[in-house]
């Protein structure tokens, strides 16, 4: 069952567009997610394979959701008025939540070395755990001390311990932060066992930016993105997902993939 699940995210190529649209379970509205029929209606006309949302947007745009793999969103209990200095991701939903919603698979963070480490990867090892039961696949955003801002919270050393600590607790597949660099990146791939897709992370700043970064990812062997407001907070979402599509499955240039917003 874990396989056909998988199948559902990932294409016959083994690579994935995941369209990321979770953020405002914890920061509440924001521009271009104003509305999620919308955009699920534009991401799949471009060509996306999976959206990873949230509980209230299966639950009310399921209806739209044809031939999309979907990754709900089980842990939270945080928002953006809350004490970001004490708060943390935690387990909010179950497994068998997520196959009530008809999900294909689950996401979870994992923050090794944050201040609450202990509890962002005892939750992580539970869904796990759960999972397993069931076929469900794991997807874990493992970022090393989280959210947390020091100097190395994003070194390429500190991201490649933290991606094999979620392999090694029995994850499915992988999101984490590109490092910049093909050669910096395709260490992290090559240091773990699990496909590594690549989140989006805040709204860049040119279309070239976005579709330079996808390209070196894959070149550095990632899977495939996670990327959320780089698509929907473009001026024409349906034309930057299939710019990404055909970085992702076509493996086309960037100058080949700017058409696509033309």
């Amino acid at each position: 069952m874990k396989d056909l699940r998988m199948n559902r995210i990932f294409a016959k190529d083994g690579n994935t567009l995941i369209v990321a649209m979770d953020h405002a379970a914890t920061m509440g509205v924001l521009p271009g997610l104003q509305n999620p029929g919308y955009v699920i209606e534009k991401i799949t006309l471009g060509g996306a394979d999976a959206i990873m949302t949230s509980y209230g947007v299966i639950s009310r745009f399921g209806h739209m959701i044809r031939g999309l793999g979907v990754i709900l969103r089980v842990d939270g209990g945080t928002s953006a008025l809350g004490d970001k200095a004490t708060g943390f991701m935690q387990e909010i939903y179950t497994v068998e939540d997520a196959l009530r919603l008809g999900a294909d698979a689950v996401v979870c963070m994992g923050f090794p070395g944050s201040k609450n480490e202990h509890l962002t990867l005892n939750y992580l090892s539970r869904v796990v755990a759960e999972a397993e039961k069931w076929g469900v696949p794991v997807l874990a955003e493992m970022l090393p001390r989280g959210f947390e801002s020091r100097e190395d919270s994003r070194t390429v050393e500190n991201i490649k311990t933290a991606v094999r600590i979620g392999a090694e607790l029995g994850v499915d597949f992988i999101k984490t932060q590109y490092t910049g660099t093909v050669d910096s990146f395709r260490e992290i791939v090559e240091s773990v066992y699990v496909p590594v897709v690549v989140l989006g992370g805040s709204k860049m700043e040119t279309d070239i930016d976005v579709l330079q970064t996808v390209h070196s990812a894959m070149e550095a062997g990632a899977r495939g993105v996670a990327i959320g407001r780089n698509i929907w907070q473009h001026p024409a979402p349906e034309k930057m997902t299939r710019a990404l599509h055909a970085i992702i499955h076509e493996g086309v240039s960037v100058s080949q993939a700017s058409k696509y917003l033309c």
